[in-house]
């Protein structure tokens, strides 16, 4: 009994900045990597956990942990970092672990999205799967050449085959009147969908406004800037949004109305949801209108206005893998043929 108090109050070790510190691998758990203490003449700078330089002569595992913190730092959402290193998992499963990167060929790349696709009977990978691991692919191997692991990238001759989805249905400019005028009896819903049909903006990212993020000091010629909480590590799509004139009015009409003291809509997504299908409702549309379709309504406004496709990304705050996926949707959308 003593035994066992003995070892429960025992304390856990302390560490600093001069600490060893053994890191279990991402691939089967053993502890492989290590951080040794700083260079006290330099300033750390992330990864926070530094293993050994990286060579051609590098083992795919010991790429891992590297590679998963130079996701994090590029603010890579947490389900891309799961979906990469689970790729990445898998291909080194294939060509073998220990494999040195430098001899990577294009021919691995190549035979590996072969047997995904066509390896086992009866289960083919969706399109939109196999398109996510050439990005990755993609991905991992400009990451090591930028990093001067590798000089060539043997994914460079791959085509990524996205899957077109169907094109969503957009408002004309008369069911744009039609749904503005249905809003304007009603200060929340209008300031709602003015946000979106005159900056883009995601749902998500109205939730996040808050009233010190609006910036009306020149009424005619208002703007906001869009803000991510650090936890989320989207601050590289932080960004400020001009609006036209009329949003300086459509904003004082809510605020004396709902009187909001910080969040700029005090309610749920579902609740914004809401608001919108009432207003298609009051302005007779037949087609199926949810934010998402506002947000690529601007999106597509914006190019046939003369907006060059990397300031709409700018303007969308849209990920590497999201505007893959949707900058082909908005050019169709705009331009077709």
């Amino acid at each position: 009994m003593s035994k066992n108090t003995q070892q429960s109050t025992q304390p856990e070790p302390f560490l600093t900045e001069t600490s060893t510190v053994i890191q279990p691998d991402l691939f089967d758990g053993t502890s492989v990597v290590i951080t040794e203490p700083p260079d006290p003449r330099t300033t750390p700078f992330p990864p926070l956990v530094r293993t050994n330089p990286l060579t051609d002569q590098s083992s795919l595992s010991a790429c891992a942990l590297p590679y998963q913190q130079e996701l994090e730092l590029r603010g890579k959402s947490n389900y891309t970092v799961t979906c990469f290193l689970s790729d990445l998992k898998m291909f080194s499963d294939f060509v073998g672990r220990e494999i040195p990167v430098g001899r990577i060929s294009k021919e691995n790349l190549t035979d590996w999205l072969m047997k995904l696709k066509f390896g086992v009977p009866g289960h083919t990978p969706a399109p939109k799967t196999m398109a996510r691991r050439v990005t990755f692919l993609k991905n991992f191997f400009s990451w090591l050449v930028s990093e001067a692991v590798v000089r060539e990238d043997p994914s460079a001759g791959l085509i990524l085959e996205r899957p077109l989805p169907p094109l969503p249905e957009l408002l004309f400019n008369d069911e744009i009147q039609m749904l503005l005028e249905a809003a304007a009896h009603e200060p929340r819903c209008h300031c709602l969908i003015y946000l979106i049909l005159y900056a883009g903006l995601k749902k998500e990212e109205v939730m996040g406004l808050k009233l010190e993020h609006i910036d009306l000091s020149s009424p005619h010629e208002p703007r906001f800037t869009v803000h991510f909480a650090a936890s989320t590590g989207k601050q590289h799509r932080e960004r400020t949004l001009a609006m036209p004139a009329d949003f300086s009015s459509i904003l004082e009409k809510y605020l004396g109305k709902y009187h909001p003291v910080s969040e700029l809509f005090v309610c749920t997504d579902r609740n914004l949801n809401y608001i919108l299908a009432k207003a298609v409702q009051e302005a007779g549309i037949k087609k199926r209108v949810t934010l998402q379709l506002l947000r690529d309504t601007f999106a597509v406004q914006q190019l046939r206005s003369g907006v060059t496709l990397e300031t709409l990304r700018e303007k969308l705050g849209l990920s590497d893998e999201a505007w893959l996926e949707s900058r082909e949707k908005y050019r169709r959308l705009a331009f077709p043929k």
